[in-house]
């Protein structure tokens, strides 16, 4: 069911108060970030003009693996529609994309990596309990591009790391982008306003 304006307010204040961040939150409510610093401004009346967004409920498919699994062979397909077997690794965006690239590492025998938010301000960093991805050619996964922020960050931090980023992969893209930073960017649906 959807939720207020201020149920959505005091979803965001629990969540900091359980010490997630912005971006955190914005992955966990599946909203943007400006949203997210929108729903935060206490001194905002619900009925002043809110930034547009969509919120977008995905949790149907993230409750079961096998669905997580389904919706990941059809973003098997689209690599291989894409760029072909030009692919080395998929890089998961926590938290929302690891599903996602660990299916897709599983059924392509593709080597997985994970790219974690550490911070509003900075870039990412890559776990090193799972792949590197120094020389590597990259598919970067995520559920959601809202305003492209994390993305664009994502692949700034990846190219960084050594690795060449050849497809950027969400579950909706909330924009009217098709790349990020100069790298295909394909959404199974695009949810925008017109």
């Amino acid at each position: 069911m959807p939720l207020s304006i201020d149920e959505l307010r005091t979803k965001v204040e629990e969540y900091r108060k359980e010490g997630l961040n912005g971006q955190q939150i914005a992955d966990e409510l599946s909203l943007s970030q400006t949203t997210i610093q929108w729903l935060s401004s206490s001194n905002v009346p619900a009925e002043e003009e809110a930034p547009h967004d969509i919120r977008v409920g995905w949790r149907s498919i993230a409750v079961k693996a096998a669905r997580i699994e389904a919706i990941s062979f059809v973003f098997c397909d689209i690599i291989e529609e894409e760029i072909g077997e030009d692919v080395d690794g998929v890089v998961g965006i926590s938290i929302n994309g690891i599903p996602f690239a660990q299916a897709i590492a599983g059924q392509m025998d593709l080597e997985l990596s994970v790219s974690r938010s550490i911070s509003e301000s900075k870039s990412g960093h890559l776990s090193e309990v799972f792949a590197g991805v120094e020389g590597k050619r990259v598919v970067v996964v995520d559920d959601v591009v809202s305003s492209g922020t994390t993305m664009i960050k994502t692949v700034h931090h990846l190219r960084e790391a050594g690795a060449d980023v050849k497809l950027c992969l969400v579950v909706a893209n909330k924009t009217h982008m098709n790349e990020i930073e100069a790298v295909p960017l394909r959404g199974l649906v695009r949810v925008v306003t017109v």
